[in-house]
């Protein structure tokens, strides 16, 4: 029944693709109503002309959304995409994850104006999150390829796609914008941007940017806050531009508990850390050294051995926990014509990241204090690159060429701070960076040189156009003690100097084209004591005999718009070979090591459909539908041979079988609105597939309106509702990993209704 339905809705969605033809004999009326002053920008521009599967989100799109969300939340609503965050911004790093055709997060690439920002992880090791790599109000566009990322990408990482953010460009004449947001659990940003305008005629242009925000966790007690200073300069060239930026951000954000089903059940939704019940911690912190359960000593008998209802165990909340990150980003670069038909292009830039992950763990006490104490996951990024290419154009063909360096020292270390014996309050602050701790378990750096070459050609002959090429990618990883503890030092290198991609694109009509790719990607390992080959034993490391990820993508696709319409229709169908799998053991906060290794295949395949129909100039609709089908091809078998795990045949952990939005939007004489639906399906979080959390729908909602006259001239009233309906489901999974089987602490619960109010004015 389930698959008829499916059925079902995919015929109706390529019904309407194909029937699209249809709506160009309403041109005559559509023109008409725009000559009356309606708009005709699209929602969702699909990507016409790419032999891949392609579409684009420009800055009047996310402008829409509750200002200072991700711009990874604003492409949650297209075909394949599956973002999932815990706050109501989806920029809270621990909860933010994005998965497209069964690719996690890990998997997938990601740029600003094409800078690497590595895999955007929480542990932070070769790049940074977009949240803090530039504030939201000054993303022009983001352009996302669900399957065969551009071979340019500055990428190590992308298996499954690749998503690339660009920066708006300083506008040419001088102009100032500001905007105050107030709304749920005392949110406030503020955002003001000014532009210079051409300092001289034809001379260089400057725009400077702050934002600030701050806002209360929707539960339990704690901040989300952030400071950005965005800086970008512009200088024309009869045929390009010279530019540089400097990007800063230093966030502070408190963390939300991870549940798990039987812990929702048992304590809701709502259940959260203890702060600021720091009394409760302490006692909760003797109970469990008196039970034995932490392997700390008996530290307070008196405390006893019953955990006081409704608390089980010592992991149903810690009192408290944090992320700090402080970066600077900067690029100078060019791109410019040196003839009719001979252009190049170059990036040099730079990345500084200092960062700590907070936990108040109840597993190592402090010596002479606290039965609590802070351990820390500390990170120092320093890293350095050139991105350069160039193209030629000879006839009907198109030559390109490029390479990018990468030369990434990180730091990593995980530290003990000591907590006095004090009752009311701890000595220390979550989001505080802290000093002198009294123990460091191990200490670690790594040293990551990337080199990455393509080319490719591009012939158009007529309607039909053919690109084929190639990138070829080698990685060296080095790990070398400082403190080593447990851990792992030594070297390993991903290398493949061929990874081909040919694509083709033929146009059937001026409005209809069909298209198809083929591409091959690997990634390379991670330099990390928290992933990756090093976050193991040294007796593990010297015995592996590891192959990277692989990735083989084949793409189909119909493409066709007219006056009312546009829309697209792909299918896939992915080989994805030496899949790595690190087993680790304990609770997330105790950090055990894990073992990393190469287990099997997996094979995804799966149709996606987007399109927008205009019902008159002011009044649009979009829909997106993706059907994916992610199954691992092997059993996990230990060194013996014996099942570890039994995953022949298993749905991909945080892979949903179906994704579904639906969007209408509204804009006309200052007035508009828009409101969203976004439903995903069931996603397991245990790899044999015996622990799911149910599928849910999520409404979002947006009210406005453009003062054009008068003294309010230039002035935007903007109303933001996030989970409308104020549904509770859980959002994030896996955010301390998979479990085989079984249950496991590794959920988030998604935000309430949260409401938003903002004022924003230009001149």
């Amino acid at each position: 029944m389930k698959l008829f339905r499916t059925s079902i809705l995919l015929t109706g969605t390529a019904t309407m693709l194909l029937a699209a033809p249809a709506f160009a004999q309403e041109a005559a009326i559509v023109d008409a109503e725009t000559a009356a002053g309606g708009g005709e920008e699209e929602i969702v521009i699909i990507g016409t002309g790419q032999t891949r599967q392609v579409q684009e989100l420009d800055a009047a799109d996310i402008a829409l959304e509750v200002p200072g969300i991700s711009p990874l939340k604003a492409i949650d609503k297209l075909p394949g995409v599956n973002f999932q965050s815990s706050d109501p911004f989806g920029s809270y790093e621990w909860s933010s994850r994005i998965s497209i055709r069964g690719f996690n997060q890990a998997q997938l690439g990601f740029t600003l104006d094409g800078i690497p920002l590595g895999d955007m992880s929480y542990g932070n090791h070769n790049g940074l999150h977009i949240s803090r790599a530039i504030a939201s109000e000054n993303v022009g566009r983001v352009e996302v390829a669900q399957g065969a990322g551009s071979l340019a990408a500055a990428s190590s990482s992308n298996l499954g796609g690749t998503i690339e953010f660009f920066t708006r460009a300083p506008k040419d004449e001088f102009g100032i914008e500001a905007s105050g947001t107030y709304g749920s659990e005392d949110n406030v940003r503020a955002f003001v941007r000014m532009d210079s305008g051409q300092l001289v005629e034809g001379g260089s242009a400057l725009s400077l940017s702050y934002a600030f925000q701050d806002a209360d966790k929707w539960k339990g007690d704690g901040i989300q806050r952030q400071h950005q200073v965005n800086a970008r300069i512009e200088q024309k060239l009869p045929d390009g531009r010279l530019f540089g930026f400097v990007n800063f951000s230093d966030r502070r954000e408190n963390d939300y508990q991870d549940l798990s089903k039987e812990m929702i059940d048992r304590l809701g939704y709502d259940w959260d850390n203890f702060a600021k019940d720091w009394d409760l911690a302490v006692r909760v912190a003797h109970i469990a050294n008196n039970r034995g359960d932490t392997g700390a000593p008996v530290s307070n008998p008196a405390a006893g051995t019953v955990y006081p209802a409704p608390i089980k165990t010592a992991d149903d909340a810690y009192y408290d926990a944090a992320g700090l990150r402080k970066d600077w980003l900067g690029a100078v670069g060019f791109d410019t014509g040196l003839s009719d038909a001979w252009s190049i292009a170059g990036t040099a830039y730079y990345h500084r990241n200092r960062g700590r992950g907070i936990w108040y763990t109840p597993y190592v006490p402090t010596p002479g204090g606290a039965p609590i104490s802070i351990r820390t996951t500390e990170y120092e990024v320093d890293r350095y690159g050139f991105i350069g290419s160039t193209a030629l154009e000879l006839g009907a063909n198109r030559i390109e060429a490029g390479v990018w360096y990468e030369d990434n020292d990180f730091n990593q270390a995980r530290r003990f701070y000591g907590l006095a014996n004090t009752s009311g309050a701890p000595s220390r602050s979550s989001i505080d960076w802290p000093k002198n701790p009294f123990a460091t378990q191990w200490e670690l750096d790594f040293n990551t040189k990337t080199f990455q070459y393509h080319v490719q050609d591009t012939l158009t002959a007529g309607r039909l156009t053919v690109n084929a090429g190639w990138k070829g990618l080698r990685v060296r990883n080095r790990a070398e003690p400082v403190v080593q503890g447990s851990l792992a030092v030594g070297e390993i290198t991903a290398r493949d100097w061929f990874l081909p991609q040919v694509g083709a694109l033929f146009e059937i009509t001026p409005d209809q084209e069909i298209f198809g790719t083929f591409s091959q990607n690997m990634r390379a390992y991670a330099s990390s004591a928290t992933e990756g080959p090093f976050a193991t034993t040294q007796a593990g490391f010297d015995a592996l005999d590891l192959k990277p990820e692989k990735s083989s993508t084949y793409e189909l696709g119909i493409r066709t718009k007219s006056r009312r319409f546009q829309g697209v229709l792909a299918a896939y169908y992915v080989d994805f070979r030496n899949r790595l799998v690190a087993f680790s053991s304990g609770s997330g906060i105790q950090g055990n090591p894990a073992i990393l290794q190469n287990v099997g295949s997996v094979r995804s395949y799966g149709i996606e459909a987007a399109g927008t129909y205009r019902l008159t100039p002011q009044l649009s609709v979009f829909a997106s539908y993706a059907f994916n089908q992610s199954e691992y091809q092997d059993d996990v078998l230990n060194a013996a041979g014996a099942v570890v795990a039994a995953t022949d045949g298993k749905i991909v952990v945080n892979s949903p079988k179906h994704l579904a939005k639906a969007e209408i939007t509204y804009d006309s004489n200052g007035a508009f609105a828009r409101l969203g639906a976004n439903y995903t399906s069931k996603r397991y979080y245990s790899y044999e597939n015996d622990a799911s959390v149910g599928g849910f729908v999520v409404l979002d909602a947006s009210l406005g309106y453009r003062f054009t006259s008068g003294t309010l001239d230039g002035v935007t009233l903007q109303a933001n509702a996030v989970n409308l309906l104020d549904k509770k489901y859980v959002s994030t999974i896996g955010t301390n990993g998979f479990a085989n089987r079984g249950d496991s602490q590794t959920l988030l619960a998604g935000t309430p209704r949260q409401l938003f109010v903002t004022l924003k004015t230009q001149f």
